[in-house]
């Protein structure tokens, strides 16, 4: 029996609608071979969850470009665990300061990338830390 590929979110929380960024990496992620979900902009964190839990997602990677990475990012991960779908891994990336990774690190959050982060060092993370869940 074969490993299922892994299964991987991309979200657009909030009302940050600039997504050509979240587009290239749904792209870079089909290209590595991972299974993908794209929501679009303007989600919830709710929709958010609520698509992870349905789509059996291994990964839930967010964008945020708006600044409100410090509520949305850790309400996602909130939300999952509140759900029962704990197991279920949260990176983040877009203009998020330095100085913000600790909490959200701290917050449930595995990985930031920032602009300019090479695709494949994110392509390489989720290789290495996500698992597809049984």
């Amino acid at each position: 029996m074969t490993q299922r590929k892994i299964r991987v979110m991309v979200a657009k929380p909030g009302l940050d609608g600039h997504d050509r960024g979240a587009r290239v990496l749904a792209r870079c992620f089909r290209d590595a071979g991972f299974e993908v979900i794209y929501t679009g902009c303007h989600q919830t964190p709710e929709q958010i969850v609520a698509a992870a839990i349905q789509e059996d997602v291994d990964l839930v990677g967010l964008s945020c470009l708006s600044g409100a990475h410090k509520a949305l990012f850790p309400r996602v991960v909130e939300l999952l665990k509140e759900k029962n779908a704990g197991d279920i891994a949260v990176m983040g990336g877009g203009i998020i300061p330095e100085q913000d990774f600790e909490a959200l690190y701290a917050a449930g959050i595995k990985a930031i990338f920032t602009p300019g982060a090479p695709l494949e060092s994110i392509v390489g993370w989720i290789n290495e830390n996500i698992k597809p869940r049984a």
